[in-house]
């Protein structure tokens, strides 16, 4: 888990960021900055340059490496503070609360401005890049990236995808992004794995959640990893969240993600609840329903 940064802000200076900026900058083309670029980088002045690296390495936001050069890179909460920094002078966050979650690719916390919203730090190839870098859309054309370009275009197509669907589909509504962070509405509810439904909701429940991937759908995309870790379920109903690996459906792939997602809804389901969930339940045909948008619920498909 990456430390939470917050508290860096006040003590931080203009000139601290500045060098953050630059070594962000220089890290465009490549992933150690040359101590020797940093000045332009940055704007500031040699002098002014060691001393903001010094203040930045004792806090953790820069590393420091000797290679064939004296080299510097951003550290994770480098770049957090960066686009926390953006986000608190947009008058987007005003105060920081208490962690909502860590996973493996994202980070989320409890913010505030004029209501509780959630911010979300994308942490995508920050430990397991080259996987990462492979397996999604958005970097697998571009030849030189990085854990920062990867969480960044993470966090933008994230945010652009919940644009467009929502509200028309039950998920996070979206308030601002910057960087590899994005500030959301903060969910009310329970993770659908932590949920232990009563037995006249489970096919309630489970129809509402494929009735939420048949809007998805008429509304352009695949979530493409659908799991009972990013629903959250509550009185109002279901939503789901984490739409950054989602593909469009003209996607040559789109038939087989929308299949997966079905059968990861519903198996999860049959697992849980085997006595109130038949067996029967053909997935290939609830995605041919999606598809050909007349899904109404899995009980009408002869379930």
């Amino acid at each position: 888990m990456v430390r939470n940064v917050a508290g860096l802000l006040p003590e931080l200076e203009a000139e601290d960021y500045y060098l953050l900026s630059g070594v962000e900058q220089g890290m465009r083309f490549s992933e150690w900055v040359q101590r020797g670029k940093l000045p332009k980088f940055s704007n500031l002045t040699e002098e002014e340059v060691d001393y903001r690296l010094e203040r930045c390495l004792e806090r953790g936001l820069v590393e420091k490496k000797t290679i064939q050069y004296e080299g510097y890179t951003l550290q994770f909460e480098g770049y957090d503070t960066l686009a926390l920094r953006a986000l608190v002078e947009r008058d987007t966050i005003s105060e920081f609360g208490v962690p909502l979650g860590v996973g493996k690719e994202s980070d989320v916390y409890e913010v505030k401005s004029y209501k509780p919203h959630a911010l979300k730090y994308h942490r995508e190839g920050y430990t397991n890049f080259r996987e990462v870098h492979k397996e999604r859309d958005y970097t697998s054309d571009n030849d030189h990236v990085s854990w920062m370009y990867t969480a960044r275009k993470a966090a933008e197509r994230e945010y652009d995808i919940l644009e467009e669907l929502y509200p028309d589909v039950s998920v996070p509504r979206p308030i601002d992004q910057n960087r590899h962070a994005i500030v959301m509405e903060k969910m009310d509810g329970v993770e659908l794995s932590q949920t232990k439904l009563e037995a006249d909701q489970v096919l309630g429940v489970l129809d509402l959640l494929l009735s939420e991937v048949a809007n998805a759908y008429a509304n352009g995309y695949v979530h493409a990893d659908m799991s009972e870790y990013n629903v959250f379920v509550s009185e109002e109903g279901v939503k789901i969240f984490d739409w950054p690996q989602a593909v469009p459906t003209d996607h040559e792939n789109a038939a087989e993600f929308l299949r997966r997602d079905l059968r990861n809804i519903v198996g999860y389901f049959r697992r849980k609840y085997p006595q109130h969930v038949p067996d029967d339940i053909a997935t290939d045909e609830l995605a041919d329903s999606v598809a050909d948008e007349s899904f109404v619920t899995v009980t009408n498909l002869g379930a």
